[in-house]
């Protein structure tokens, strides 16, 4: 069900709290996460790079080509198939409480060019599609990155684990590091925070 979460409220006010401090700043989020919820509470999509891939869009399982295709429709038809309702943004189990645990064949997507199901666009192997949308956010961030590198600059990470190190921490480190006015604040939880001047 987690496809259907790109498409309802986040369930806390994190992010709208998170995009409240951040509004009036010159502001570039880099995130792992799929699920929009940068985006829902309010953050500029063109400051924002889904590095990782996105519970919104579908790509061919093969892939046969580098595109993605929006999902909205299909996932809300299939999670309403299964008996739930989406009532003001939130998801809502049937008053029955019986959920059915298959969607109908024809609801299923297939690649319209070489006709093999369609996937999620997630990063989990070399099948995952950097399409030009993924491509033009990386530019973004890089000319953010390059444009605000002599200036006064924070990165701050938030619940970045050792997961995926290489995608967010290790290259905070190396720019704070390498940027004479860059700040690097850590927090996660059940960990301490770090910070350099």
């Amino acid at each position: 069900m987690n496809d259907i979460n790109r498409y309802i409220d986040a369930p806390k006010a994190i992010y709208q709290n998170l995009y409240d401090l951040v509004k009036e700043k010159d502001y570039f989020v880099l995130t792992t996460n799929v699920d929009h919820c940068f985006q829902k509470a309010g953050f500029d999509k063109n400051r924002i790079f889904y590095t990782q891939g996105d519970y919104g869009l579908f790509q061919c399982s093969e892939p046969c080509h580098k595109e993605n295709y929006d999902n909205e429709e299909i996932i809300k038809k299939m999670v309403l198939s299964q008996g739930f309702q989406i009532k003001d943004g939130e998801l809502q189990k049937p008053e029955d409480g019986e959920i059915k645990r298959i969607v109908p064949s024809g609801l299923i997507p297939y690649c319209p060019h070489c006709g093999k199901p369609m996937s999620m666009n997630l990063r989990s192997d070399q099948t995952f599609v950097e399409d030009r949308g993924w491509h033009q956010a990386a530019e973004r961030y890089e000319k953010f990155i390059q444009e605000h590198k002599k200036q006064k600059i924070v990165f701050l990470e938030l619940g970045v684990g050792y997961n995926t190190p290489v995608i967010i921490k290790y290259p905070f480190w190396q720019m704070t590091n390498k940027f004479q006015h860059a700040f690097y604040v850590c927090l996660n939880r059940g960990k301490h925070m770090h910070r350099k001047k």
